[in-house]
């Protein structure tokens, strides 16, 4: 974990215009064989999230979940990532928008069978009717905020909204809750109603994982 921990950070540093043989030296002591590009850190949480409810430790399987600060960023990082730079496998999971950013990213960076996974609007949308509203206010409740979403839900901005459109705008309002919920509505989800590209993603790593 610590080696896949230092990966990660070493190859942002690198997108950012840092050296490159940090990254390149902790992917062959480490095995690092996929990377997994994500948007932000609340795709990352859902998906590590999913993996740990199956069983799975995906940094011991060489896989670092790669949160990229932007899905603008992904043309850099599968640049560095992918067959044309350390050789690592691609996949990733991407918002409907953002879903011609990643076809053409992972082309140029010659993935030969690009392989990613695309929500309808977003993840928090697909987790959202996975789980159901009534669901998804158990777990608001649980995680006890049901003072801030009903104060949430009295602004004027949020009358004539849908309650799934709602809800998925409540969980970007405050720092760091995307990234707690994309956790936990995850583990609230029964084990055939995972969204499609989440579940997807997690398939396609057990199957297409390449050796060396």
């Amino acid at each position: 974990m610590a080696d896949m921990d230092a990966f990660r950070e070493a190859v942002t540093a690198w997108a950012a215009g840092g050296p490159g043989e940090p990254a390149r030296e902790l992917a062959a002591r480490g095995h690092v064989a996929a990377a997994v590009l994500l948007e932000g850190r609340s795709d990352a949480a859902a998906v590590d999230a999913l993996a740990a409810r199956r069983g799975r430790d995906l940094s011991t399987e060489g896989v670092c979940v790669l949160p990229m600060g932007g899905a603008m960023s992904v043309g850099r990082f599968a640049g560095l990532l992918g067959p044309t730079g350390l050789g690592l496998r691609l996949t990733g999971l991407c918002d409907a928008a953002e879903r011609p950013y990643y076809a053409r990213a992972f082309e140029r960076a010659g993935e030969p069978r690009p392989r990613f996974h695309v929500c309808d609007a977003d993840l928090e949308d697909e987790l959202i009717r996975a789980l159901g509203v009534p669901r998804v206010r158990e777990v608001v409740e649980a995680e006890g905020e049901s003072r801030p979403l009903q104060t949430f839900l009295r602004q004027p901005a949020q009358q004539g909204r849908t309650a799934q459109h709602q809800l998925r705008r409540f969980l970007g309002t405050t720092a760091g809750r995307k990234i707690r919920y994309g956790r936990v509505l995850v583990e609230a989800l029964d084990p055939d109603r995972v969204p499609a590209p989440l579940g997807d993603l997690l398939d396609d790593l057990l199957g297409g994982r390449r050796d060396g």
